[in-house]
């Protein structure tokens, strides 16, 4: 016969592990990165609003001193609904942060951001991979998005969560948690 405490543990892990929180899609690992290992995650708080939960998936080598040599998959699931353009205005000051850039690239990828960000409402996820070198692929609820195929941006972007300059040290240090070195 089990204990009660073991019968509450053993279902509260398999209703996490099938998903009878709603839980299952958002910590699916990414299909375009099958290597990758899930190795932070962090709710995103302004002014006591909750605004997404992130959740950041590395591949082999991945370091946290050089985060764009590596590929990785940041997931943010929002908490509220937001507008794309207003989305792709937040994202470009906290790209500003990351690094210098000039004015005529923020209006660039201020309009790529903007065509490319969808509106978003409650429980809707995007996804961004980064393939250094090469771009940024966007998902929309695990449904392809677009592509940004510019690599200054998709590491600057990055950025955002993942460089020391970020405006969210105690996000980036929940989601590199499990990063290695």
């Amino acid at each position: 016969m089990h204990s009660p405490s073991k019968t509450i543990a053993a279902c509260a892990l398999w209703a996490c592990t099938f998903g009878l929180f709603g839980m299952n899609s958002a910590l699916a690992q990414p299909a375009e990165l099958p290597a990758a290992k899930l190795t932070g995650t962090s709710k995103l708080r302004v002014f006591g609003f909750e605004i997404y939960d992130a959740r950041l998936w590395v591949t082999p080598g991945f370091k946290r001193s050089d985060y764009s040599q590596t590929a990785s998959a940041l997931e943010l699931t929002y908490l509220r609904n937001f507008k794309g353009a207003v989305i792709a205005e937040r994202s470009l000051k906290e790209m500003r942060r990351v690094e210098p850039f000039s004015e005529a690239l923020a209006k660039q990828w201020l309009a790529d951001m903007t065509a490319a960000f969808p509106d978003v409402k409650v429980d809707d996820r995007l996804t961004g991979i980064y393939t250094p070198g090469a771009g940024l692929r966007l998902l929309f609820n695990d449904k392809p998005l677009t592509e940004l195929k510019d690599p200054v941006f998709a590491r600057v972007f990055m950025g955002i969560w993942l460089s020391p300059k970020t405006s969210e040290p105690a996000m980036r240090d929940a989601l590199l948690a499990d990063a290695g070195p």
